[in-house]
């Protein structure tokens, strides 16, 4: 269980949760001297407005604490979640109802989260009684995944290249008994020609991590994550605040590997697959070049247009890997282009998949899970922005539009399976939120965990 849920019969200070609508009902529960105080405080019910009450002994008695009412157009359900920060040590319960008990909880959780590796921070000292009717080991398993994420995120890329991600691949295979193969160096040659491209201008050597788990018997589940632990943006190289926070280029992969240890700890009827192409993008004399061409492991051959997108490139021979298994579902995640985050921000990854029932399901979970994405288009007649004189396609479309579709639609070409799903994230919380501490974020991998509990759980 995760260190910060407690069982109910331990002694906890109430939380109550109050709103414009629901304060004069919801406050007649404490007591006249409580009351008074609360008068006096000249407290107002708005979101994320905390009141500490003091009880006959000075100790605390309680909390108030607003959110938004239930007709408010912006509601986060994960507004508890700034409890964490605000509370004095000790142990709480929900005296009432938020708006969503599960998600409250997963927040205080997901709140309290540290980066500390580098430097020391005392740990939060707040507990929380699980409200009645949570499941507080999927929870655990679920906080536990986006805490291997943000980890990996928010490492630099000194101490996380393609060997240290491989490292926590193999540390995850070993923790859930799935068994871990991988390609390295100049291995890839052959059989991934692309990922040893782009990651033949590091001396860290590129490699494709492979990890398998479950009963061959079961469906096929298989996630892709793009590993790319720096990206200079190659001999297109970029400027100094593009490259700033490229050591989350790797996010990708981090999702793939928090899906992952969710599925495998809820012990869910599926053989998964995780595949990880896993580079550093940099700048030598070995370097792959602008207009250099590559035969993909499909066969495809590639005009590189530009060195900086070349996550499409090592993803292209992964997802190729990938089809041959012929599994019921691919997903794959990649912090892949900066025209998602002009589209839909820094808070909503881009989805793409042609499969409708598969695009309605996962926009349920999201919702459900407040864990937001928005379906974009596969629009086929922006392929031919993709065309090349000289090779079956190029890795970059021209233009300048469409950029977030037109790097879906070049994935689409080594992908056969209809149930592929695509999602360009961000992996990156600005500024600060309730339950999402400023820095490494874990995006759609929580929505994509709900949908497949609720088809093989």
């Amino acid at each position: 269980m995760h260190p910060i849920f407690v069982n109910p019969d331990e002694p906890s200070v109430p939380i109550l949760f109050v709103t414009a609508a629901t304060f004069d009902k919801a406050t007649e529960i404490i007591d006249d001297r409580e009351r008074t105080f609360l008068r006096a405080s000249g407290y107002e019910p708005k979101p994320g407005r905390y009141l500490a009450v003091p009880g006959p002994d000075g100790k605390l008695a309680g909390v108030l604490f607003g959110l938004e009412t239930p007709d408010a157009p912006v509601q986060d359900p994960f507004r508890p979640g700034q409890l964490v920060t605000l509370l004095p040590p000790g142990t709480y319960r929900f005296a009432n109802a938020p708006h969503d008990a599960r998600l409250a909880a997963l927040a205080f959780a997901l709140g309290a989260y540290q980066f500390t590796r580098y430097r020391k921070a005392e740990a939060r000292q707040v507990r929380l009684v699980l409200p009645d009717g949570v499941d507080g080991e999927d929870l655990t398993r679920i906080a536990e995944g986006v805490a291997l994420a943000r980890d990996l995120i928010n490492t630099p890329s000194n101490d996380m290249g393609p060997a240290e991600l491989e490292d926590a691949a193999r540390a995850l295979a070993k923790q859930h008994g799935a068994k871990a193969d991988v390609t390295a160096g100049k291995a890839l040659e052959k059989g991934f020609p692309l990922v040893h491209a782009v990651g033949a201008g590091s001396a860290r050597e590129p490699r494709l991590i492979d990890t398998t788990w479950g009963d061959a018997a079961d469906p096929k589940i298989t996630l892709v994550g793009k590993g790319v632990c720096f990206d200079t943006g190659g001999l297109d190289i970029k400027n100094d605040t593009g490259m700033l926070n490229m050591k989350k280029d790797m996010a990708g992969a981090a999702t793939a590997l928090a899906l992952a240890h969710m599925i495998m700890a809820r012990k869910l009827k599926v053989r998964l697959r995780v595949i990880i192409p896993a580079v550093e993008n940099s700048i030598s004399g070995t370097s792959f070049r602008p207009r250099d061409i590559y035969t993909s492991r499909k066969g495809i051959s590639v005009e590189i247009g530009n060195t900086d997108a070349e996550g499409r490139l090592i993803l292209a021979d992964a997802l190729t890997l990938a089809d041959e298994d012929k599994p019921a579902l691919i997903a794959d995640f990649a912090t892949l282009t900066g025209a998602a985050r002009v589209a839909l921000g820094p808070d909503v990854p881009a989805a793409f998949t042609d499969d409708d029932a598969l695009a309605d399901e996962l926009a349920r979970c999201a919702a459900v899970e407040n864990d937001p994405l928005w379906r974009m288009p596969l629009w086929r007649p922006y392929e031919a922005m993709l065309d090349s004189k000289v090779a079956d396609t190029n890795n970059v479309s021209t233009g300048g539009h469409g950029g977030a579709i037109t790097a879906a639609l070049f994935l689409r070409k080594f992908v056969a399976a209809k149930s592929w799903l695509h999602l360009d994230i961000f992996a990156w919380t600005p500024a600060a939120k309730p339950g999402r501490p400023e820095g490494a974020e874990l995006q759609s991998a929580r929505a994509l965990y709900a949908l497949l509990c609720a088809r093989y759980a």
